[in-house]
């Protein structure tokens, strides 16, 4: 039997879509959620057209999205951040430590975050979702993370369905 052309370790953890800057704060980010109880997703295409950033999933099904912000370029030329709201019980902002914290709106949480690690810098209260939001929320992660997981051992199946 020929090997396949596809090795999981040469996989590459980055999906090219962020700068060095953002991937470096994506990982810390994730790491920090992974120490706390939750379960993340990157670059997680929701219901709206959208793409969250990052969404993560705890074992009470609390859903948090972080939106990356990499400079003050990336957050002013990009304003779709309220949007997020309706697919997540919390939502935070994740910067490098080189970014102005006082710019980032005070309605979202705040999250610090290098290539190693991330912190809380701001945390805010729940805005629970409804019951029929979160479930559509839930399994909308649940399949793309099935789907992703399905396509790093069988990368010839159809990628384009975990996007």
């Amino acid at each position: 039997m020929s090997q396949p052309a596809f090795a999981p370790d040469l996989w590459p953890l980055a999906d090219g879509r962020q700068s060095e800057t953002a991937a470096h704060v994506q990982r810390g980010v994730c790491r920090l959620l992974r120490a706390v109880g939750f379960a993340a997703l990157t670059e997680l295409p929701l219901a709206s057209g959208r793409r969250a950033d990052i969404m993560a999933v705890n074992e009470r099904g609390d859903i948090w999205i972080i939106e990356i912000k990499s400079s003050i370029t990336d957050f002013r030329t990009d304003q779709k951040w309220p949007e997020y709201w309706d697919y997540c019980d919390r939502l935070y902002f994740a910067i490098p430590p080189t970014m102005a914290p006082e710019i980032m709106p005070i309605e979202a949480g705040l999250i610090i975050a290098d290539q190693f690690g991330a912190e809380i810098m701001r945390d805010i209260g729940d805005i629970r979702l409804s019951a029929a939001r979160r479930k559509a929320a839930t399994l909308r992660f649940a399949r793309a993370a099935a789907l992703r997981l399905h396509n790093l051992r069988d990368p010839l199946s159809n990628a384009a369905e975990c996007s």
